[in-house]
């Protein structure tokens, strides 16, 4: 049995095969580019580098597109009120998403396309849903007229009639659950040239031109999480058909992450951002913490989980680093059972964890060609996950987290040794030393994420 994968639209689990043999084509939903990410945002593209990880290992070619959005209401706003070109603000933004990917461990994309050097292609979308009788202009403004489509809602399953208005009731608007494919100019925005005046793409459209642009007019896999299903997706989907499009052949939505029960929220201040973070764990074992739940899962953020999941990862990696032998080529039946089973991650981590035990109680034993052989199977198991310690990606972070926590571990013992003579302000000076230097540690390992 090969791969099977959820399709959000049919709601079944379908077996995987591409369009074309032996490439699979995925179009995945990067990042709007407002502020740096935090690890609600972060777990979308490490659930679908994985995939990407286990179709190559299948013996696919995979051709990913990964967008940004670059020009979006949310990034308008923040120009306007803090009185910033948007480009400003989206570009360095732009850099800390693209230096957090290759912390933890993505493989980059085919292609990364920015929707502000797509507009071309977006206005000709618009003419052909116009001259199809899908859209309508109004004063400026062109709508996707969602009556003239009978097939919209089947993505999120809601009838059209139910629906929750997710745009603007704007005048000239002839049903308020249309939706903008073209905005007239307004104050102190960024415009583009168009057939009906001055103005910008809506957000929906940015990415079905794009999607066209790069995939053609059918492809595999529409990849982004769960939030995205409605009105986004429900939306590209809406306009790519109508505009005679067969658009994506599989969805895949990843579960939600979650604080204290809410939506983790987009603020340039985030306790939650990915570098914060990365001062609490190393990278290697944050993406551990994304990758260990099912990515259709919902996920409840706290620090004591990932701390949690950072230990779990360094008894395997303390296994690998110990034996040290070469990965196999061969993996174990079990793991590829749980992955073909829809990227079952949590069974394919119960396999890894059984190989360490199995391969720690051969080292007890004295047997080291057992070790050996088990290593070589974990290995190959945490290369499909992006998570071989001894990968080019880590094995520089393990030496010098090596060398960091030792040094670390003789401060602390000389504050705590000063605390017990009394002199607790070298104590203190010493506490903050430790600090700075956790800081400057994350500073040499990802440069990308301190802006």
């Amino acid at each position: 049995m090969g791969l099977r994968l959820y399709d959000t639209h049919s709601r079944t689990l379908r077996d995987f095969t591409p369009r074309i043999p032996g490439m699979v084509s995925i179009y995945l939903c990067g990042p709007t580019v407002v502020v740096p990410p935090h690890v609600g945002q972060i777990r979308s593209q490490v659930n679908f580098d994985i995939l990407h990880r286990w179709l190559k290992s299948s013996g696919y070619q995979v051709l990913l597109c990964r967008n940004v959005t670059d020009i979006e209401d949310k990034i308008i706003g923040r120009s306007l009120s803090e009185g910033t070109p948007w480009w400003r603000i989206t570009d360095p933004v732009y850099r800390s998403f693209a230096g957090t990917y290759a912390a933890l461990g993505c493989l980059p994309p085919s292609v990364e396309p920015r929707a502000t050097g797509h507009v071309p292609e977006m206005v000709e979308m618009i003419e052909q849903l116009l001259a199809a009788g899908h859209a309508y202009e109004s004063d400026g403004d062109v709508y996707f007229s969602v009556d003239s489509y009978p097939h919209y809602g089947s993505l999120s399953r809601q009838q059209p009639q139910h629906m929750r208005i997710t745009e603007e009731y704007e005048r000239g608007k002839r049903d308020p659950r249309d939706f903008a494919l073209w905005k007239r100019a307004r104050p102190g925005e960024p415009v583009w040239h168009s057939p009906w005046g001055e103005g910008r793409p809506g957000w929906h459209l940015e990415c079905s031109a794009m999607a066209r642009r790069y995939l053609g007019k059918e492809f595999d896999i529409h990849g982004g999480g769960a939030n995205l299903i409605f009105p986004h997706h429900e939306n590209e989907m809406a306009q790519s058909r109508a505009a005679g499009d067969a658009f994506a052949r599989f969805w895949l939505h990843n579960g939600p992450v979650t604080h204290r029960g809410e939506k983790i929220r987009k603020r340039v201040r985030n306790p939650l951002a990915v570098r914060t973070l990365l001062d609490r764990v190393r990278a290697a074992e944050l993406r551990y913490y994304l990758a260990a739940a099912h990515y259709r899962s919902p996920v409840e953020f706290s620090i004591e989980a990932v701390e949690e999941a950072a230990a779990a990862y360094r008894r395997v990696e303390r296994f690998v680093l110990r034996v040290g032998a070469v990965a196999h080529d061969a993996l174990p039946p079990q793991f590829r059972r749980a992955m073909d089973a829809d990227l079952n991650v949590p069974q394919a981590l119960s396999a890894v964890h059984a190989a360490v035990g199995e391969g720690n109680a051969a080292l007890a034993s004295g047997d080291r060609d057992l070790a050996a052989r088990k290593c070589g199977s974990v290995r190959a198991m945490l290369n499909v996950l992006g998570l071989d310690p001894m990968s080019e990606i880590w094995a520089g972070e393990t030496q010098l987290h090596e060398v960091a926590g030792a040094v670390l571990r003789v401060v602390r013992d000389l504050a705590a040794a000063s605390a017990k003579q009394g002199d607790h302000e070298r104590a203190r000076i010493m506490e903050r030393q430790i600090e700075k230097a956790l800081a400057k540690r994350r500073q040499i390992q990802h440069p990308a994420l301190i802006r």
